[in-house]
């Protein structure tokens, strides 16, 4: 299934592609330094690491990804990873889908980016069956899902 929504004529939403690796993974690292304010620490990691695992989850089709471009450049993205549940005899087995990996580039901010790259992620994940997503947002984007119709769960426990 594809999702291709054009929200102005130079913004889009479209299923991410494995042509988009090297960029989905420069903007995981550039998601990830600015949760450390913007310094990488003397040990980052390669980017290329990134760029191996994300290519082996979009072809094993388990971690499919949307991504939104503007001017032709992926300036967002939103992975959603199937987690299978253990077969039963009364219930159905859809998996449950995980939100995660959610960014959009701090100049496209506060458009509409995050709100179309999450509408595409639920209409995959209602098409395919998926009636659970899950999220563990961060302070910064709970108010984005809230708006979006996620809320929290007494179902879940975590343990550390």
């Amino acid at each position: 299934m594809t999702t291709d929504m054009p929200l102005t004529t130079d913004v889009r939403v479209r299923r991410a592609r494995t042509a988009d690796v090297p960029e989905l993974a420069r903007l995981r690292w550039a998601f990830k330094e600015e949760d450390h304010d913007g310094a990488p620490p003397a040990t980052a990691r390669p980017v290329r690491e990134a760029e191996e695992w994300i290519r082996e989850r979009l072809a094993g089709g388990r971690w499919p990804a949307w991504v939104a471009e503007c001017g032709g450049e992926v300036c967002g993205h939103v992975f959603l990873h199937l987690v299978e549940r253990v077969p039963e005899p009364y219930e159905d087995n859809t998996p449950v889908g995980y939100v995660t990996n959610f960014y959009v580039v701090p100049s496209r901010r506060d458009r509409g980016l995050g709100t179309a790259l999450l509408d595409a992620l639920r209409l995959h994940a209602r098409r395919a069956g998926t009636d659970v997503l899950i999220v563990w947002p961060s302070e910064r984007s709970a108010p984005l899902y809230r708006r979006a119709g996620f809320r929290p769960s007494p179902e879940l426990l975590e343990a550390r």
